[in-house]
């Protein structure tokens, strides 16, 4: 079993894995920290970004185009259409992928570089919310790129990257980096998913049966579990033992695996989520209470269904009822009514919500009440009527760089009394405000990461118990955002074996396959006649013809085809004494077992003739013999598991030394 990384970002996960002889594909996360070495994509021209000085290199033989790379408060910036990080594609080749196994809708938003223009012709699984919010997690994404289109392309940085300031002489091989994929590559790549549902058995292949499990961590999120015969493998990726609003992480499916592959720990590791929940509502009342307004970049799902909670709730208790929240994303509308009819995925005081009946997430009544305003677009019908500050707006992307967030930061970037709250820990903060610069706005860092941290990741590996425990090198020390507390890592165990990979990497796992199931047929079954060999061990002989299809394996018993039979009587109605047809001749072979009968085997050559024989004992408790047949050139060396003839290439002899040694065994 081998382990391939095409990751490296432990929060993004892309690993393949090859077992019995098929390659089943952990995750297709994308790396979208690439974008903040780009310009922002404003909406209209931003005559602050055009106006930033160029960037030209100190060699006068190297000219890039003009406005390639802007300088913005000692960075420079990539003046082009942003590029993502894909999961590598060089150790393996995506046409060969079986399976690709969904975990949670972030981790799926490599997925159109991986089956579109590859040759993939594999299976796609996730559950349904997955497959349903991680359309609208792509479709915002590519609407984002789409609206704000450049006019050219930079590309010749890449080849002079050695020579670039801070930050773009650091990043890592820029010339595998890409453009994001079309609307269409989209709807193509997300046709090919077959939705699946919580401890649903599917057989891929007959080899493997793979099953996903609540992990606890959003809307539809999966561990996923990874059955042969005999061996048990538990992907763990984005997982919370947390109470919010998915359904609870399903612990006991997990126990005492094989192998376990973790990823998708949380980001934040030095912060507690409650808490930074109660501080994102303590500086959004401030900021409103001085005159302000907020902005909080967010994605169109998940963690922002907490917040719409939490900060309604606040706000009414505060007295900034009339406050409007606003909720901007191209697919604000459809997030927002899907959330509400998931009751299946969600956790029991949210289902039984449903039963009352009532709204499982109370931003259903938000929006009712005119409280939770949303829109497509900031130039949507509408927005600019209903628009009144002070506010609230929740909109895209949290990196900053393309999005409805751009324009807010243009527009209140200036005035201190405004707030922007960072809660996605996706993106450093600080990189994201860069081109940006000089900003006179409040900034807070809110980090809100649900998933497992590292104290929650090191209880639940000791109740699982593992046979063997993968995990990124980025596990086994300490993150550079707390480098130095110690204690934000993955503990090694004495009595557990942990593998650790980095991007890049194929790794061998010490997960060998034992044994294969095979299925015996009934008529079969009925004939076996078992023999005691030892007391409590009994074993019963079976010849029949093998049938492999699929990874399964049939036993069915020996028929010939009527053609055989019909020859081979005719041949017996002429002449009797030919031996009855081949598969019947199988049915009388007899199975030699045990240890060879020395003495009995010595008479037997004395009987045939054979008595210049010298008998020697070796090995450690002369539990090995050899028999010189000098008169016959010959030499036997029989072992304890084995038993060899060296005669010279005399065929005769080596078939009547065998015939006589088989007769010297016991047999059935």
């Amino acid at each position: 079993m081998k382990l391939y990384a095409l990751s490296g970002d432990p929060a993004k996960p892309c690993y393949v894995v090859s077992f019995k002889d098929l390659l089943i594909m952990l995750d297709c996360g994308l790396s979208v920290n690439s974008v903040l070495n780009f310009l922002p994509l404003p909406l209209v021209q931003s005559a602050r970004f055009h106006s930033l000085p160029n960037w030209n290199c100190r060699d006068p033989d190297i000219q890039l185009d003009d406005g390639e790379i802007k300088e913005c408060c000692g960075c420079a910036f990539i003046n082009s259409a942003p590029e993502f990080v894909p999961p590598l594609d060089k150790i393996i080749n995506f046409s060969e992928i079986d399976v690709i196994l969904i975990s949670n809708y972030t981790n799926m938003m490599a997925l159109p570089f991986i089956t579109e223009g590859t040759g993939f012709s594999g299976t796609v699984y996730a559950t349904e919310p997955t497959l349903q919010i991680g359309r609208f997690f792509l479709e915002e994404l590519v609407e984002y790129i789409e609206a704000s289109p450049k006019e050219n392309t930079a590309r010749m940085w890449k080849d002079i990257q050695h020579l670039l300031p801070q930050p773009l002489n650091d990043v890592f091989k820029p010339k595998n980096w890409r453009h994001l994929f079309s609307l269409d590559a989209v709807n193509k790549s997300l046709a090919r998913v077959q939705m699946t549902g919580y401890d649903q058995k599917l057989d891929i292949f007959g080899a493997l049966q793979v099953t996903p499990v609540s992990s606890g961590f959003c809307l539809g999120s999966s561990n996923w579990i990874i059955v042969s015969g005999q061996e048990k493998i538990s992907y763990i990726s984005g997982s919370s033992t947390l109470t919010t609003h998915p359904r609870p992480i399903n612990q006991a499916a997990l126990k005492y695996s094989d192998v376990i592959i973790m990823a998708g720990l949380t980001q934040a590791p030095h912060v507690n989520p409650d808490g930074m929940l109660g501080e994102l509502c303590m500086n959004v009342v401030m900021t409103l209470r001085n005159g302000g307004s907020v902005l909080i970049p967010c994605y169109p799902s998940g963690v922002v269904y907490d917040l719409f909670e939490c900060l309604s709730s606040s706000l009414d208790n505060q007295g900034f009822s009339q406050i409007p929240m606003f909720f901007i994303s191209p697919v604000a509308d459809s997030s927002l009514a899907y959330s509400n009819i998931l009751a299946e995925w969600l956790s029991t005081s949210k289902q039984n919500k449903v039963y009352i009946p009532d709204e499982p997430f109370p931003h259903a009544n938000l929006v009712k009440n005119a409280k939770l305003k949303h829109f497509k677009h900031i130039y949507s019908e509408g927005f600019s009527t209903e628009f009144r500050q002070p506010c609230v707006v929740f909109c895209g992307h949290p990196s900053l760089r393309f999005g409805d967030a751009v324009h807010f930061v243009e527009l209140w970037g200036s005035n201190p009394q405004h707030t922007i709250i960072f809660t996605e820990p996706d993106f450093p903060y600080l990189q994201a405000l860069a081109p940006y610069q000089p900003l006179a706005i409040k900034t807070v860092y809110c980090p809100i990461e649900t998933s497992l941290n590292f104290q929650q990741a090191n209880k639940l590996i000791k109740e699982l118990k593992p046979g063997v425990l993968v995990i990124p090198e980025n596990y086994t020390q300490p993150p550079p955002i707390a480098p130095h507390k110690l204690d934000l890592v993955i503990d090694q165990l004495p009595d557990k074996m942990i593998i650790k990979f980095k991007r890049g990497e194929v790794i061998k796992l010490p997960l060998k396959r034992k044994r294969s199931r095979i299925y015996l047929d009934p008529q079969m079954a009925r004939s076996l006649v078992p023999h005691e060999i030892q007391p409590g061990v009994t074993i019963s002989t079976l010849t029949g013809v093998l049938h492999v299809k699929d990874n399964i394996h049939d036993l069915h018993p020996l028929e010939p085809t009527p053609e055989e039979l019909a020859e081979e009587q005719q041949k017996l109605s002429k002449k009797p004494h030919l031996q009855p047809p081949g598969q019947n001749r199988l049915r009388h072979i007899k199975y030699e077992w045990g240890t060879l009968d020395v003495n009995l085997f010595l008479k037997k050559l004395a009987q045939d003739g054979i008595t210049d024989i010298k008998v020697e004992q070796s090995g450690g408790g002369g539990d090995e013999l050899t028999l010189h047949l000098a008169s016959e050139d010959t030499v036997i060396k029989v072992s304890e598991k084995a038993t060899s003839i060296v005669c010279g290439g005399k065929q005769s002899l080596r078939l009547k030394l065998r015939d006589l040694l088989l007769q010297c065994v016991q047999n059935f």
